[in-house]
């Protein structure tokens, strides 16, 4: 069996990188891109999402022979755009607006091909979490599991438990949807294990 392209992954996150180890794939590289994250003004969820996946692949470098894959992840309610929370108080209050609420976690996949061409896929789960006292965000605050985390709050950790229904994609949630990711992978010619 002939080999496949060289996958670059275009993340710092190591849940992406265990989410591709699920299916197989180790990239040959992993380069963290340096961009701006911050939403356009009035920019919708789902184009900031995409917008950023896309800035990620291409802010990498590809050398010939090389598949770029990057991917973004952010929480939405309604039209408001929940990222990572810079600090406890911002954490707590993305927890407090969450709280009860359904909302949708959106992870964008972008993959650039050997021959340059950029594709993409959006992946939209819908969560439910159950309504949160304020004992239990103090407890998730001090645990410190929902810094860096979009939403401010990790599905494959304690946060789980908050969840009442999930519709969708669990590994989209955690920062890496793997149908939509295996999708793009196989398009660029790179070969699942």
């Amino acid at each position: 069996m002939a080999a496949g392209p060289a996958l670059v992954l275009a993340s710092a996150s190591p849940r992406r990188r265990d989410l591709l180890a699920r299916i197989g794939v180790i990239p040959a590289r992993i380069v963290a891109p340096d961009i701006d994250e911050t939403p356009l003004k009035a920019e919708r969820p789902r184009d900031y999402v995409r917008r950023v996946a896309a800035a990620k692949a291409n802010a990498v470098e590809r050398a010939p022979g090389e598949v770029i894959l990057s991917a973004d992840t952010t929480i939405a309610l309604g039209r408001r755009i929940l990222g990572k929370p810079a600090d406890e108080a911002e954490l707590r209050e993305m927890l407090a607006l969450l709280s009860g609420r359904r909302h949708h976690c959106l992870s964008a996949v972008a993959a650039i091909d050997t021959d340059g061409r950029l594709r993409e896929r959006l992946s939209d789960t819908i969560v439910v979490f159950k309504p949160l006292s304020p004992a239990e965000i103090d407890a998730y605050v001090a645990s410190g599991e929902g810094m860096g985390k979009a939403g401010g709050y990790a599905i494959q950790g304690r946060a789980e438990t908050w969840v009442r229904r999930l519709a969708g994609s669990h590994s989209g949630v955690v920062g890496l949807p793997l149908y939509e990711t295996g999708a793009l992978l196989r398009a660029a010619g790179v070969i699942l294990g």
